[in-house]
């Protein structure tokens, strides 16, 4: 859900007593990428249609004997590496230790245009799956793709702390990192009517500590691209609850303000939904979420439509 960021229309989840449970959105890009496509007609539950699934890229097809490789420079059964030499941050929304640390993830940070609350809980589906469980193994899921592919993935954090870390930090780190692409992992706590994803790009502002002016025009390209390749994937519709676009622009994620490097949110489902919880709780779904993720990196960094 939000990475103790607010988003308008979403319920909030105790922290403690009561926790603004907050939507993030992440992630940039550097390189020209076409609109989405359009997503057809819905299905009889109100859904959109499950698109066909994307080509496996984690494995390549073999080359036969006596075949010239299909990529210039590449040696018949060696695996493409398309992805040698790029640094992708994947930031998995919150941490299964907030809930335990109230006071530490209460105190305010400086996220540019003002403060606002370290880190949030996350939401959970009905069921009690936290929002924080599933973002670190989709994370993992993406990370082992990803590096496949030849990419060096830094995580934010890795299960390795009792808390946090907080938004201005986990935007540090992909700075740090000089990331060619940063993408914040969440799952949302809209409504139980409500279902689908939506990825959040950062606006283009100038203000306090916050300068995207830089890196918003990637960072939409990022989005666009992340968005047709994860529902081409999992066949997720796109949000019904924000435009039925998938796509929204905010200037009031620390997150996004800090970025130096393009970079976007996706907010994978609604938890508090009954089929896109079932789908998130699910390993296999999840593995194809990770595929969609993987797939939306690699085709921005490679200059893909």
């Amino acid at each position: 859900m939000f990475s103790n960021e607010s988003r308008g229309g979403t319920r909030s989840r105790p922290l403690a007593a009561t926790a603004v449970v907050v939507a993030a959105a992440l992630a940039g890009g550097w390189f020209v990428y076409g609109a989405h496509r359009g997503s057809g007609a819905g299905t009889a539950d109100g859904r959109g249609p499950a698109t066909a699934p994307a080509a496996d890229r984690t494995s390549p097809a073999p080359v036969a004997q006596g075949d010239s490789p299909a990529t210039p420079g590449a040696t018949p059964g060696v695996p493409r590496k398309e992805l040698a030499g790029r640094t992708i941050v994947l930031d998995p929304g919150h941490n299964p230790g907030n809930a335990g640390h109230t006071a530490e993830i209460n105190r305010s940070v400086d996220i540019g245009t003002h403060r606002k609350a370290c880190d949030t809980t996350g939401t959970a589906t009905n069921s009690g799956y936290p929002e924080a469980s599933y973002t670190l193994d989709v994370a993992h899921r993406a990370r082992a793709l990803l590096e496949a592919r030849g990419a060096k993935v830094v995580l934010t954090y890795d299960g390795d702390r009792p808390y946090g870390p907080c938004v201005d930090e986990r935007a540090r780190t992909g700075n740090a990192a000089h990331a060619d692409a940063a993408l914040s992992i969440h799952a949302d706590g809209a409504p139980a009517d409500k279902f689908g994803f939506h990825v959040i790009a950062p606006r283009s502002l100038h203000e306090g500590a916050a300068d995207t002016r830089a890196v918003a025009a990637p960072s939409l390209r990022l989005a666009t691209t992340l968005r047709t390749r994860f529902r081409a994937v999992t066949g997720e519709p796109f949000a019904n609850y924000l435009g039925g676009k998938g796509l929204t622009v905010r200037d009031d994620l620390g997150g996004l303000n800090l970025t130096t490097v393009p970079k976007v949110f996706i907010e994978c489902g609604n938890m508090r939904n009954a089929h896109d919880a079932a789908e998130m709780t699910d390993p296999a779904w999840r593995q194809k979420a990770a595929e969609g993720i993987a797939d939306g990196l690699t085709d921005f960094l490679e200059g893909k439509r």
